[in-house]
């Protein structure tokens, strides 16, 4: 049986098909059994609002043609991207 290869994505939808969840791009950072990805995505708030452009980094494993997630780290905020981003600086210019 030849499973069907879906693409990984944020993007979501509730029972009645009103996103949720906005995929705004989508990068990947490595390819082949293992991938790594990073969404650049937006969630609907309370209000029926979209939010502040966040930062998804997620891994996953290509089993039988499918990608299954084995892990995620979400990045919360601009001030926490760029936080990350000084922190990267530092090391590499080491």
């Amino acid at each position: 049986m030849e499973t069907e290869n879906i693409e990984p994505t944020v993007a979501q939808e509730d029972e009645n098909g009103e996103v949720l969840v906005k995929e705004l791009a989508k990068e990947y950072l490595t390819k082949g059994a293992w991938a790594t990805i990073a969404f650049l995505y937006q969630e609907k708030d309370k209000n029926g609002n979209f939010g502040e452009a966040k930062v998804s980094l997620r891994r996953y494993q290509k089993i039988a043609g499918a990608y299954k997630q084995r892990s995620k780290f979400n990045v919360s905020s601009k001030a926490q991207a760029q936080q990350i981003i000084e922190v990267f600086k530092k090391w590499y210019e080491l």
